[in-house]
This record gives C-alpha cells, structure tokens and sequence, in this order.
C-alpha cells in the first residue's frame, strides 16, 4: 500500500515500542498487520498521519573517528574524539564536558518517514532533518517536535529522512557529515532503503530533490552537507529553524553559489536572530533580494527571514506562528 516504509529485514535492536508511546497529538497508533504469506516482514508503525520506521544506517552521522574540521570555527583541525580512558572513547565538547562515545555518539538510528497520501510516482521532495542539542528521534524529533505531524499536515509529496546526531546531549556535532562526500554516501544508503520497497520507484528516488531542514544545533550537520556533502546539486531549498548560531560565511556562500536557484527560508526566535540579521545583511549587501515574511510560494531562488518574535527556543517547531511553522513552510513550496 502508499505510505509503508520498511526495510526487508528488520534491524536488529531497533522498536518503534517507544515512538508509539510517545508520539502525542493523535489517536493510539496502529502498527502494521502481520503480512501475508510472500509479503514483506513488518518493521513499520503508522504514526501521526504517516508510516515510520526507525533504520540502523552505515552512513549516519555516528559513530565517528575523524577530525573536526574547523574547530570553534579557527580554522584549526582536532580529532574529534580525543579523549581515551583505557580504551573506551570520548569528546570533550565545548558545551557538554565530557561525552562518552558509547553513550553519546553510537547511534545509527535513522528516521524514514512517509504520509500516508505519499505518491513517488507523482513529482516529489525527500526532505532530510537535522534535530538540535538534548534530543532523540522517539522522544524529541516525532513526539515533541511533531516533525512528522507536520510534513504529513503540510499536504507537500515528500518523504522524511532524519538521522540520530549527537544522543541526548548539549552538543551540535556533525559526525560523519563533516567528512566530504559525506552527505552523498547517506543519501544514497536512504534512497536505496526507500527504493527496497517501492521497486517501482527506485529510479524516482535518486533523482528527487532535496530539502534540508535544520532545527537550533543541527545547522552544523546542514551546512556541512551544503559546502562539502557531495551532492549539494540536488539541495532544493534549504530551512533553518532557530539554527543560525555559527558557520555564517558557509551558508552566505552556499546561498550566494550554488544554492543560487534553491531557496532559503530562515526562521528565528530571539535566541538566534543576531546570526540572522547578520546574514540577511550580507545577502543584501550582495545585491541578493529578499524577503522579511514568506511569500505565498516559496518558489527557486526566493531568500526569507522571519522574525518569530519572542518565542522560547526550546519550544520553537510547536510554539511560533501558528504552533506548526514547518507545517507552515512545507505548504508554501513549490
């Protein structure tokens, strides 16, 4: 049936047991019915109006054992784990002290989501999803964030892709999306997830565009996907939510490069709009117009910023205009 996402083995380790209790807003939901002889085993539960599940990927963003690129933005590489306590790894982040490698950064859990109205044989988006700091895929990005309520209310033909980042920590660390090339390698394992269970459609997948959406710390995981990814050519639109905190001159970049003919729709609280208005100002210094609400059609190459106003940080997806501004955006695209 449309909608059902699954993988053709289930990943060992891996429930949807806790985003079922805790997706909120909506009726219990329904895991799938045991299939019928010959078909595909489950692995799928019916959440906020889509089919989710929950993968174990190679190409996520962790575990990592490389080097962080530009460290505090000094230009200066440092391993990212530098902390080695009789064999058992660590980082120290500048925000969350000492985070342990086997509790913080293991997790290869994968949100793959698709409303239940989603067609990939009609003109599609796959939208990837950068959660912030203190966060997990059950509890934060479906049950608080209500990330999937949103894509499946917004009415746009799109499947959702959203990796676990640093686990429940004060921490915005990229991972493996900071290493070139990165980004590609996990769009093309997700595309190929996707693909196993619309054969039809395998082709479709790997030529959809994409949009990158960033939530407060996960503008690091995005722009690092944008400037060394490998695949920013298929990067449609981008949208950060309350994320403008660090790396400006990337996203100026990016924006004023090769995301030329994509769009570029920032949302911000008060927490972030220093970064903001600092972008916006570079943009239009460049001779680049743009926008200070969203336009009816966020079509190529539309540029917004959109003053929240005093909206809490922490509460932003489900507290700014309207009480689902990504419910909002998605709508608006075109």
């Amino acid at each position: 049936m449309r909608g059902l996402l699954l993988s053709r083995r289930p990943s060992a380790g891996l429930s949807l047991g806790a985003a079922l209790m805790l997706a909120s807003c909506a009726a219990p939901p329904v895991v799938a019915p045991p299939p019928a002889a010959g078909a595909k085993p489950p692995g799928v539960a019916s959440i906020d109006g889509a089919s989710v599940e929950l993968a174990a990927f190679r190409n996520s963003a962790f575990p990592y054992r490389g080097l962080i690129p530009n460290y505090q933005e000094t230009g200066r590489t440092r391993p990212f784990l530098d902390i080695d306590d009789n064999g058992r790894l660590g980082h120290s982040s500048p925000r969350g002290g000492l985070l342990w490698e086997d509790q913080t950064y293991n997790d290869r859990t994968v949100l793959l989501a698709a409303p239940q109205n989603f067609n990939p044989d009609q003109p599609a988006h796959i939208i990837v999803y950068f959660h912030g700091n203190n966060a997990t895929i059950e509890r934060d990005v479906i049950a608080r964030q209500q990330i999937v309520r949103q894509l499946a209310d917004s009415g746009l033909n799109a499947v959702l892709v959203a990796p676990q980042l640093a686990r429940d920590a004060p921490d915005s660390s990229a991972g493996r999306f900071w290493s070139p090339g990165g980004f590609a390698a996990f769009l093309d394992e997700a595309e190929g997830k996707l693909g196993d269970f619309y054969p039809g459609a395998r082709s479709a997948f790997r030529h959809m565009p994409v949009i990158v959406v960033a939530y407060s710390g996960g503008y690091l995981p995005a722009v690092y996907s944008l400037t060394v990814g490998g695949d920013s050519g298929r990067v449609r639109g981008v949208v950060l939510l309350d994320a403008l905190y660090g790396e400006r001159d990337k996203f100026v970049s990016w924006v004023e490069g090769p995301g030329r003919n994509a769009f570029f729709v920032s949302a911000y609280s008060t927490s972030s709009r220093e970064g903001n208005m600092a972008v916006e100002a570079e943009l239009r210094q460049a001779g680049l117009t743009v926008m200070d609400s969203l336009p009816a059609a966020i079509a190529p190459g539309a540029i917004a910023f959109v003053d929240a106003g005093g909206v809490d940080h922490n509460d932003f997806l489900t507290s700014a205009w309207g009480g689902a501004p990504l419910r909002d955006i998605f709508a608006r695209i075109r």
